[in-house]
Order: structure tokens, then sequence, then C-alpha cells
């Protein structure tokens, strides 16, 4: 059996969430869902960064601690997944005590190793990014990331020498190249590392919030290094050797384009001083843009993902964000364009179909659903006619095929695309066939026959996207269990639906919005 360890970036909690973590977090746990489905052990991490002068700050301006701050933000972001129905199996806080052993082994693995050294370091600093840049990085004098001023920090800090693994980075590039995907990526990690790697600071003495460094209790680990700690701390580094042997090797994180030097530099660099394989794959993303700009609270863009759950409905804001955005470019987020894709593809197509089909079977098949037709043996040699039984039946094949495909290659979109190809085919059929004028009898039970198995593949196929619709539409079919139960490729193979099942009709799936003013 595979192994699929799922990650998202621990999101930190100086503000409450908005769509862009949203974004990272659907696309991950679509990810791990399609996996299940594949048959695969999966293990998905989600969770908070606690740590670092940016929490503090933002604590101290509400008049509360840090951990205060800490313990209301981070529940702010798990009631932000339940809402998303996003189902991590861990969500890891990095004020817990777990994490905190963690970092002290493996980052006194590394001192250990020769790695880390005393020294002094002065910088021009953003503390929104927590990270430093070179006057050549900045623009305007301010963070290329939140335009927003630097400040000039020197003081002794412990430095982890980066500078010693340029080499072995850059063979890890061409010797590994999915390990950072897309392809562009890739080459931007290696062009910074070609550009010369500089020791980095990785401790502090000026902020008292954070990881203590457990050689000298006068300094706190600097937030990043902690962070980046945690995809070890929940699979039990240093502590359960068993479950880190297991789980490491299947790791894929997914992160933002804006922290690839520390996923795709550092991180790696971190992982080999420590003795321990570089990840096995990190995804890199586009940002989801509001009006041509990435989203913050100092430009007021943010848009919280409850209040569109409560306007559309947690499937249609999952279906959207997972639909519109290809991942790996920046995407551009816009209300019109939610309201243009929730009416198109899921009022007026897979809810429309849902609605048809049960209300024909009520009328023509006593509300029972007929078996799925098997085309004959003369009907698979040939090539299957637009709008026929044999025609739906070749695209339920051919949009399995390409929604794998996709799947496997991080194009949620284009799976979602292929689903909908096949919702297409059989909306075709039944405007065709216009069963719903014709006597009971074999042909209508052959058509809503082959209707009622689009459903159940578009069903699963639609499932790590939309698992609550894609549940009502097992259900209302006569589906027991769940679509989540199935595995791929076999349970979408065609013929699956058994016939002699109650279908059941309901209030519309999606009914139709129109934009508010």
């Amino acid at each position: 059996m595979a192994r699929f360890y799922q990650t998202t970036p621990i999101y930190y909690v100086n503000d409450a969430p908005h769509i862009g973590h949203a974004y990272t977090t659907v696309n991950a746990d679509a990810f791990a869902r399609w996996h299940r489905l594949l048959g695969d052990d999966v293990w998905f991490l989600t969770g908070t960064d606690e740590h670092g002068r940016k929490v503090a700050e933002a604590a101290a301006e509400r008049g509360m601690s840090p951990r205060e701050w800490a313990d209301l933000t981070s529940r702010r972001f798990r009631d932000a997944w339940v809402e998303l129905d996003v189902a991590p199996d861990d969500f890891i806080r990095t004020t817990e005590p777990r994490h905190h052993e963690v970092v002290q082994r493996f980052l006194g693995e590394i001192k250990d190793r020769g790695y880390i050294q005393l020294g002094t370091f002065e910088g021009l600093y953003c503390v929104a990014c927590e990270d430093y840049y070179t006057d050549e990085e900045l623009v305007g004098g301010n963070c290329p990331v939140h335009d927003r001023p630097v400040e000039l920090m020197k003081e002794e800090n412990y430095f982890f020498q980066l500078s010693r693994f340029q080499d072995r980075l850059l063979s890890w590039y061409e010797k590994c190249p999915t390990a950072i995907l897309p392809e562009s990526r890739r080459n931007e990690a290696a062009g910074f590392v070609r550009g010369g790697l500089k020791d980095i600071s990785i401790t502090r003495v000026s902020i008292d919030w954070g990881v203590r460094v457990p050689w000298d209790p006068d300094h706190v680990f600097y937030v990043w290094y902690d962070a980046l700690v945690n995809y070890l701390t929940a699979i039990g580094y240093g502590t359960d050797l068993q479950r880190f042997s297991t789980w490491w090797p299947g790791v894929h994180h997914l992160i933002a384009k804006d922290i690839l030097r520390f996923h795709c530099v550092w991180w790696p660099a971190m992982c080999m001083a420590a003795g321990i394989d570089p990840p096995h794959q990190v995804l890199v993303h586009g940002w989801l843009l509001v009006g041509g700009e990435k989203m913050s609270k100092t430009r007021l863009n943010n848009i919280a993902p409850g209040e569109l759950v409560k306007e559309f409905g947690v499937d249609a804001v999952r279906y959207h964000l997972l639909r519109d955005t290809p991942l790996g470019a920046d995407g551009d987020f816009s209300y019109e364009g939610m309201i243009s894709r929730y009416n198109a593809d899921l009022a007026n197509n897979l809810g429309n179909l849902l609605q048809r089909v049960a209300a024909v079977v009520h009328s023509k098949c006593a509300g029972i659903g007929p078996a799925a037709p098997q085309p004959s043996a003369r009907e698979a040699a040939e090539p299957a006619s637009h709008a026929s039984v044999e025609g739906l039946a070749a695209a339920a094949t051919g949009g399995v095929a390409a929604a794998v495909s996709a799947w496997s290659r991080y194009a949620p979109h284009l799976a979602l695309e292929a689903t909908w190809a096949l919702i297409h085919e059989a909306n075709s059929l039944l405007e065709s066939a216009e069963p719903w004028k014709a006597s009971p009898g074999p042909e209508v039970d052959e058509v809503m026959g082959a209707a009622l198995e689009a459903l159940r593949i578009v069903a699963i196929l639609a499932y790590p996207a939309m698992p609550r619709a894609a549940g009502v539409v097992w259900e209302r079919i006569g589906m027991a269990g769940s679509p989540g139960d199935c595995r791929l490729p076999d349970d979408a193979a065609w013929g699956g639906y058994p016939g002699g099942l109650l279908v059941t009709k309901g209030s519309p799936l999606f009914p139709r919005k129109v934009a508010t003013p």
C-alpha cells in the first residue's frame, strides 16, 4: 500500500483565516481525499504557527498575552476548516509540548553535527514576513511581499551554515526533478542557490515568545526554524522511529510561492544537516489575488471563507477554489466569477441532472432506479454516437481516465473539467431521448439506468472536491454508504449501478443564485 503524507503550511496566528488560506487547505484536503479513493494510506496535516515577534505584537495590540491570542486565533483556523469540510488527521500547534521537544531535538542534532555556530547578525528585517532582505530585494525601500518598511536589526545569533549545502542542494534538484513542482519553481530555487548561499540566523535574543534553545537559554529559535519542524513533529521524529520511517518518505508539502525559499532551500538543507532525507516533494502554487493584489490585512482585501460558505454553501466554495485557479499559477478571485461558475456548473448542470433523473424515475419507473445498461458486443466495437447510451458509457470511461490522470498531475481543475464533461453527456442523452415523453418500458429503463450510472460515477469523481454534495447525490440515487468508501479505478468502472434501488427526490441541490448589488 502506498503512503501519502499531505501537509499544508502552518498558518500564522497574527490574524484570522482568509480565502487565500482556504485555497491552499482545500486543495490539500482534496488531494488527501483523492489518494484515499486510490486506496493509499493517507495522513493529512495542517495547523497553526504561533511563535515569533509578529504574533507577540498582534497580541499586545489587543491587550492579550501571546498565548491567549494564539489560543483564540488557532481556534478560528480550526473552525474555518470545519466550515469548509476540511478533515485533517492532525492539527498541530507549535505551542504544544510535543513540538517544543522535537524542535530542540532536531536542531540539537544539527548543532551536534557541526552545522550551527554562534555569530553576530545585522540585516533588514520585515516583521510581517519574519524574514530578512537585502537592499537589492526591497521595492522602494519596502518589503517586496508586504509593501511595508523594514527594520535594521543587529544582535548575537546562532547561525545555520547553509553555505555548506550549495552543491548538495543543486545535486538534489538535478537528481530529483519532481521534488519541486512545477519546474519553474524548481528553477527559481536553483537560481537562488547558484547565486550563492549565506549562513542564516536561526535564533533571537530580542524576543522570548518561542522555543528555547536548549544549549543556550538566553536564545529562542527564530520562528521559521521552529515552524518548519512541525512536519517532523506530527510523525514522531525522535520519539517514534518506526512511525517517522513510515511516513517521511511519502511527504508532500503544499505551499504558496512566497515561502519557496524556506521550503525548497533552507528546509531541505536542514534535513540534510540533521542526517535525514530532504522532503519527497514540494508543490508550489501561486497566490489567490483579489483585484490583482495579494490578500492582506493592510490592503483590506481579506475575504473570510465563512462568509462565502453562508452565501453559497460549502461545496460551491470548494468547487470554485479548485476549478477556477489552476494550481501553480496566480488566480484572481471575484464574487462575479463565483456566481457565474455556481450557476453554470452547479445549478444548471449537476443540480439539474440530479433533479431531472429523480423526477423521471418517479414518473416512469415507479421511483425505482433501473440498472446500468451494459453495451452490447457490437456497440462496444463500434464508435459510440453522441447522445446515446453507448456514448455516455464511453464518456464515463474516458472521464474516469482523464480525472485520474489530472489528479495525479496535481491538476484538480482538469479533473473537475473531465467530471463535468460526463455530466454534460448525461444531460445531452436526456435531452436527446426525452424519456419524460415516452411510455414506461425497456427504452426508458435503459436511458435512466445509464443516467443513474453516470451520476454514480460523478459522485465518486467529485467527492474529493465536494464531499457533502457527492454524498447527497449518492444517497438520492439509492446507493448505500458514501462515495468516499469507493476505490479507484474499479469502483468507477461502467456498470456499477445495480438497479432496484429507491431513488429519492429532494430540494434543488444548488438553487440558482442572483448576484446581490
